[in-house]
Parts: structure tokens; sequence; C-alpha cells
């Protein structure tokens, strides 16, 4: 079994969808025999993960799944290895840093990171 790093792309409408354009970009693990298998397996579990409902405005919600965007295989789990990559543009760099700081202090100070089973 091979093990491959899926980029999942969801788009997320609100009521009619009057708002900029909203989309979700997750990076999930896969395992598959093949890259075709890990591909199906990915688009799969997006379709199913596609969601309606009704926001707290009374507005409907609708998660959308687009399709895999980019399928890798991970040859090998090396500590410290780059899985994922975006280069950010900011109008404001202070404020980027100051948000990434607050970032990592709740990851230190909290204990979502346990919920999830990351170490």
């Amino acid at each position: 079994m091979n093990w491959y790093l899926a980029k999942m792309v969801f788009r997320i409408v609100c009521g009619e969808g009057e708002h900029t354009p909203q989309f979700d970009e997750q990076l999930r693990l896969v395992s598959g025999k093949t890259k075709e298998e890990a591909f199906q397996k990915a688009v799969d579990m997006g379709q199913r993960e596609e969601e309606t409902f009704i926001n707290r405005k009374e507005q409907l919600v609708q998660w959308q799944f687009i399709n895999v965007s980019e399928l890798y295989k991970l040859s090998e789990l090396i500590d410290g290895a780059e899985l994922y990559s975006r280069i950010e543009e900011r109008d404001n760099a202070e404020a980027y840093i100051y948000t990434v700081n607050q970032k990592a202090e709740n990851i230190f100070f909290t204990q979502t990171h346990q919920l999830l089973k990351l170490a």
C-alpha cells in the first residue's frame, strides 16, 4: 500500500452566493495501491463530504466538492519533509505575522492538537 497527499478543493456558497467566492483547499493523506486508486478514493471522499446546512443567519450554506487538484506519492516519511508550500501575499505584513504568532500560541497553550491525535 502506498501513501499519497491529495489536495481536495471545496467551494463554500452562502445564501445566493452573492459574495466573494470561497474555496477550502484541504490536504489529506490517502492510501492506495496505485495513483488511480488513491485519486478515486479522494474523489469519493470529497463527494461523501459535500454538505448543505442552514447557518445561524438562516442562510443556506453549501460545501460543494470541486475535485482533487493535486496528488503526490509519498515515497517515505522523513522528519521535517516539506509536504506543502504556498506563497502568501498580504497588504499588511505585521498583521499577518501577528496572526501566525497567535495561531502558534494557541497550539502551544491549548489541547487541540491532542484532540486531533497529533503529536
